[in-house]
């Protein structure tokens, strides 16, 4: 359990109308820790990064941005919150009409008052820190998938976040590409410092980048399991994280015998 705490999840339910994803959970990212989220299909991952991005509120709990609640804030305490960090997404989602520079200056455009010259000066630093270097006036349909996913890093760090959240950043990559985005994941944390949160299935990118993982499970609606993902799959008493690690087979938690912990 991190002592300095960038990110805490508290008793969280999250869900859509009756319908509950997961119950009554918690745990904590500490600040310059890589923490990846995982799970079966369907188990709840990416909607629960949604909730703590602060794009849906939790049926109940609470969730604290540096040590404030993103859940309680009014529109302005919201956004303030929001100001603080990056966030990419599966496909890079960057509007098609405009340059790849275009998609990266929006932030810039919306937060702060540079003028254009400033804008695209960040810009271009933005887009050589994720190895894009000159690639600014390309459309978003000239460029690869990992070229995307990069474009789109690139307009997540545009305001200089110390929280960054992927969602299935190796998502559709080949394995040589997936590969840079994770050196590349690494040194933006060991550079900057930052605090990252990912969302991923690729159990390649899981044992590279992540110091600790929480696994949540579709059965039980809960978190199974979290720690160092090394140290679970080698010593984790629940048979199904250890399968899930180890890509064994076994098909969900139900299938075994496991007792549930509330982890922190």
């Amino acid at each position: 359990m991190p002592a300095d705490k960038a990110i805490e999840v508290q008793n969280v339910t999250i869900g859509y109308g009756d319908r509950v994803l997961m119950q009554n959970i918690s745990f904590s990212v500490g600040k310059g820790e890589i923490m990846c989220i995982l799970g079966g299909s369907g188990c709840g991952k990416s909607t629960l990064l949604k909730h703590i991005i602060g794009l849906y509120s939790p049926q109940a709990g609470d969730i604290l941005i540096d040590g404030r609640s993103i859940v309680n804030a009014g529109e302005e305490g919201k956004r303030s919150i929001m100001r603080e960090f990056g966030v990419t997404y599966q496909g890079g989602a960057l509007f098609g009409s405009m340059t790849v520079a275009e998609n990266v200056a929006l932030p810039l455009e919306e937060y702060t008052d540079y003028s254009s010259s400033k804008i695209a000066e960040v810009v271009e630093e933005k887009l050589k820190l994720v190895d894009l270097g000159g690639f600014g006036t390309y459309m978003p349909s000239e460029l690869s998938g990992g070229m995307k996913k990069r474009a789109g890093l690139a307009r997540a760090l545009a305001l200089d976040p110390h929280l960054l959240f992927f969602d299935e950043p190796s998502a559709g990559l080949d394995p040589i590409t997936s590969a840079d985005l994770d050196r590349l994941i690494l040194r933006l944390r060991d550079n900057f410092g930052s605090t990252i949160v990912v969302v991923t299935h690729e159990l390649d990118s899981i044992f590279t980048i992540a110091d600790r993982v929480v696994m949540l499970d579709k059965a039980t609606k809960s978190i199974i399991a979290a720690g160092n993902p090394r140290q679970l799959l080698n010593d984790s008493p629940n048979r199904w994280v250890r399968s899930f690690l180890g890509r064994d087979g076994l098909k969900s938690s139900d299938e075994t015998d496991f007792q549930v912990k509330k982890v922190d």
